[in-house]
């Protein structure tokens, strides 16, 4: 990741143009694409990088996604108002229209990770944004260790979900721990788009920041979980790849999870701890 804000902003076109060149419609770029994840400590300085959604971002890249005619997942930091930040993603239409944003809701507290120090949740709803290609749910990283928002997400008909994140290795740890920390990660997406029938792209930064190797590995899954394409770890890298929506129906057919939940069981769910 590049030291400044422009420099970013300017790589990150350069690679949209290349995508929408190889045909893609929907381009999602990684969580906090435009600065460095300086989430890694906790200094008020980093609140002067925030910025109001829709705000000067989006005028800059809604200009591109008007030009390609592509559809944009923009993870900013946004600024509400003095003293409240959100980790956010704005979507713009093929028509570069903002179509709206989502407000990360699962905000971490981990070494290299203190998200809470900057971030307020989001309103507590997950909003699906009809497309010019698709209607697609937009979460954001921390988002993905929690089925429900999948689940709530697909029920609101979107069509494919998309996970912008910045997710990586303590340097200090073992490669077995490493391993193992990325198979849990893609095999949680994997399983979002079993129980849910439908399509999971998962994008990841990558590159060292602050002790942190971030894995990278972004990966497409279709419908059934099968892993479509999987990124390298340790090297930016730009794929595009069909989709087939028409996936969905054929998948819930054979495994019409939807159809067959227990909704009336489900109360306990609003609960934070069921035990004794």
């Amino acid at each position: 990741m590049l030291e400044d804000r422009a420099s970013n902003q300017q790589e990150a076109q350069t690679m949209i143009r290349q995508a929408a060149a190889l045909g893609a419609q929907i381009i999602c770029l990684p969580e906090l694409f435009s600065t460095q994840y300086f989430a890694h400590e906790e200094n008020h300085q980093y609140f002067d990088w925030a910025e109001p959604v829709p705000g000067p971002s989006t005028q800059l890249f809604s200009q591109l996604a008007q030009e390609l005619e592509v559809v944009l997942i923009l993870p900013l930091f946004e600024k509400l108002a003095p003293g409240i930040y959100y980790n956010t993603a704005a979507i713009l239409d093929a028509d570069g229209l903002f179509l709206g944003k989502y407000r990360k809701n699962h905000i971490p507290d981990d070494p290299g990770f203190y998200e809470k120090f900057y971030f307020t949740p989001g309103e507590g709803h997950y909003p699906v944004f009809s497309t010019r290609y698709a209607k697609i749910g937009v979460l954001i990283c921390w988002d993905q260790w929690f089925p429900e928002a999948a689940r709530l997400s697909a029920l609101s008909g979107a069509e494919i979900l998309f996970y912008p994140s910045a997710i990586g290795w303590d340097l200090a740890e073992t490669p077995e721990v490493h391993q193992e920390e990325y198979q849990a990660w893609q095999v949680m997406h994997r399983s979002h788009a079993i129980a849910n029938g439908i399509p999971v792209a998962a994008l990841n930064r990558v590159g060292q920041e602050a002790g942190t190797q971030f894995w990278g590995g972004s990966f497409v899954s279709n419908a059934m979980g099968r892993v479509l394409f999987q990124a390298p770890h340790t090297q930016a890298n730009l794929e595009v790849l069909p989709l087939d929506l028409r996936d969905t129906e054929k998948y819930r057919r054979i495994w019409p999870f939807l159809r067959d939940r227990r909704i009336d069981t489900y109360e306990g769910l609003s609960q934070r701890y069921l035990g004794n």
